[in-house]
């Protein structure tokens, strides 16, 4: 659960550097990496809470 955690919180501060360069620089090239990661990052977290309501429910 720890590691999940981390993991996700690692993510979210990939996509939030990215954002960070995208607004120094001007680079688009950050932005959609910072989108990508923060896409992937929200999809990965939705499932994992998923997984934790289905097995609260069963």
């Amino acid at each position: 659960m720890v590691f999940f955690r981390l993991v996700i919180f690692l993510l979210l501060a990939g996509a939030a550097v990215s954002f960070v360069f995208y607004m120094g620089t001007g680079q688009v090239r950050y932005r959609r990496w910072g989108l990508t990661i923060l896409k992937w990052t929200l999809i990965a977290a939705f499932g994992f809470f998923a997984v934790l309501i289905l097995e609260r429910v069963a």
